[in-house]
């Protein structure tokens, strides 16, 4: 059965160093939960199950027992070649996913040919309310829409958001840094104004600043807009 061949793989590759690694850096996944498969390893065995016919019966069989099966499961959508299939298992993985490593490894290929039916998605995503689907919600805007498909409608949205939640917080900080990056310009106003809370803007200051896509002058420049302890509006 592919569910116990699968599990059974996935402890042969197991590292040990490397799984005590991922606890530490991905906190709130149990310890128990994590094998510590390194991602090449799950990237090239994510291709093999991609051309088997029962693979499905591991992306339905939710939720995952181990850490290393989501990241397998992410690797695998990903992979997908058609998008109605693809955006289906996304749909339905997305409300298991539970750290920022797989929300962040999930990057299907096939959503850049599909943006227009994708940012239905994306904005119906973004006000779940749901930690991983709200981070994975921005980075798809991250990822897909800074360049051709860029509108000032998509930095509005991110920026109204307001959370305690870090990991929503941090990838809302990523996303203004590379906006930045891509569209200086047309992103400028969004810190000048103090748009974002006040760590959330800066941070995205200190990650654009630590950018090599931001020139030497951006950056003295965006260093003079971080907000100074008891100054600014509050994150509430």
């Amino acid at each position: 059965m592919i569910l116990t061949e699968i599990r059974e793989e996935l402890f042969r590759q197991q590292d040990l160093k490397y799984r005590d690694l991922q606890v530490k850096i991905i906190p709130n996944v149990a310890t128990g939960s994590v094998i510590g498969v390194r991602t090449p390893e799950l990237r090239t065995y994510a291709k093999e199950l991609l051309k088997r016919e029962d693979v499905g019966v591991f992306l339905h069989d939710l939720p995952h027992r181990y850490f290393d099966e989501n990241q397998l499961h992410a690797f695998i959508v990903s992979g997908m070649k058609d998008y109605e299939s693809c955006m289906e298992e996304v749909e339905r993985f997305l409300p298991y996913v539970d750290n920022w490593a797989t929300t962040d490894q999930m990057s299907p290929k096939v959503f850049k040919k599909n943006r227009k039916d994708l940012l239905k998605h994306i904005n119906t995503w973004i006000c779940s309310g749901k930690t991983y689907t709200v981070r994975f919600a921005i980075g798809m805007l991250m990822s897909h829409f800074l360049d051709e498909d860029f509108d000032l409608a998509y930095p509005e949205t991110v920026a109204k958001l307001r959370s305690d939640e870090y990991y929503i917080n941090m990838m809302i900080a990523w996303y203004f840094a590379t906006a930045l990056a891509k569209q200086y310009e047309a992103i400028l106003p969004f810190i000048e104004e103090k748009r974002l809370d006040t760590w959330t803007h800066n941070k995205a200051i200190q990650k654009s600043v630590e950018s090599y896509r931001i020139t030497p002058e951006q950056k003295e420049y965006l260093k003079t807009l971080k907000i100074k302890a008891g100054k600014g509006r509050n994150r509430l």
